[in-house]
C-alpha cells in the first residue's frame, strides 16, 4: 500500500514507498502498545506508592536496556526488549506523576501535560505526513542540543539548581518536538527502516515531552 502526501517543495502529490509505509504502520502500532504498557507500569508504581528511583539507577536502567534493544533490533527478541525498556521507563515515571497528583490541582496538571503531549505529537506528525517535508537537516543540531540539555540536566540534579532544571525542561520541550518532526520525516523518506528503533525514538520523545511539560506546568501551577 502506498501513502500519498503533499510535497512542499514541488507543490504536488508525492508518494511514500511501500517499504516506508510498512515501517510507519508498524512503528505506530508498536508505539501505541508500548505507550499502553508504559502507562500500566506507571499506574502500578502509583498504586503501590513506589518511591522515586535514584537518578543513577534510572539512567543505568535506561541506557542498559537501550543498548540491549539496539543490539536485538533485528530479531524477535528486540520486541521483548522494547517492552522491557518502555515498561521500565513507565515505572520510573509513576512516582513522579504521583508527586504531582498530590499537589493542589495536581490532577489538572497531569491531564494538561498528557493532553499537551498528545496534541503536540499529533500536530507535528500531521505536518510531516501531510506536507512530506524532509527534516533530515535537523539531525546534527538535534544531537548537539540533546547532549547539551542532558549534561545541563544532570548538573541541575547534582547541584540542586531548580531554575536550571526549569530551563532544561523548556529546552527539552523544543528538542523533543523537533525530534518528532525529524524521526517521522526519517521514516517516510526511508532514512529509518527499522520500526523497533523508530518506536524507541518516538517513545523517548513523547516521554521526555510529557515529563518536561509536567515540570513546567507544576512550577507555574504552584509547585515549589
Amino acid at each position: 500500500m502506498e501513502i500519498r502526501t503533499a510535497t512542499r517543495t514541488a507543490g504536488r502529490v508525492g508518494v511514500i514507498s511501500a517499504e516506508a509505509s510498512k515501517v510507519l504502520r508498524n512503528t505506530y502500532m508498536l508505539l501505541a502498545m508500548t505507550l499502553l504498557f508504559s502507562a500500566a507500569t506507571a499506574g502500578a508504581a502509583i498504586v503501590t506508592n513506589t518511591p522515586p528511583l535514584h537518578w543513577l539507577i534510572t539512567l543505568g536502567g535506561y541506557f542498559g536496556l537501550l543498548f540491549l534493544t539496539t543490539a536485538l533490533r533485528n530479531s524477535a527478541w528486540g520486541l521483548l526488549s522494547v517492552f522491557a525498556l518502555t515498561g521500565f521507563m513507565g515505572f520510573t515515571l509513576g512516582p513522579i506523576v504521583n508527586h504531582y497528583l498530590h499537589l493542589p490541582g495536581g490532577s489538572e496538571i497531569v491531564m494538561t501535560a498528557m493532553g499537551g503531549t498528545a496534541l503536540i505529537f499529533a500536530g507535528l506528525s500531521a505536518v510531516v505526513l501531510t506536507t512530506g517535508r524532509d527534516f533530515s537537516f535537523m539531525g546534527k543540531t538535534l544531537m548537539i542540543g540533546i547532549l547539551v540539555a542532558f549534561v545541563l540536566g544532570i548538573g541541575a540534579v547534582v547541584f540542586e539548581m531548580p531554575m536550571l532544571s526549569l530551563a532544561v525542561s523548556a529546552m527539552f520541550v523544543v528538542l523533543m518536538s523537533a525530534m518528532i518532526l525529524y524521526e517521522t520525516s526519517n521514516i517516510i523518506h526511508g532514512g529509518e527502516t527499522n520500526y523497533i528503533m523508530a518506536t524507541i525514538t518516538l517513545y523517548v520523545a513523547i516521554y521526555n515531552l510529557f515529563l518536561s511539560l509536567l515540570q513546567l506546568l507544576g512550577v507555574f501551577g504552584g509547585d515549589d
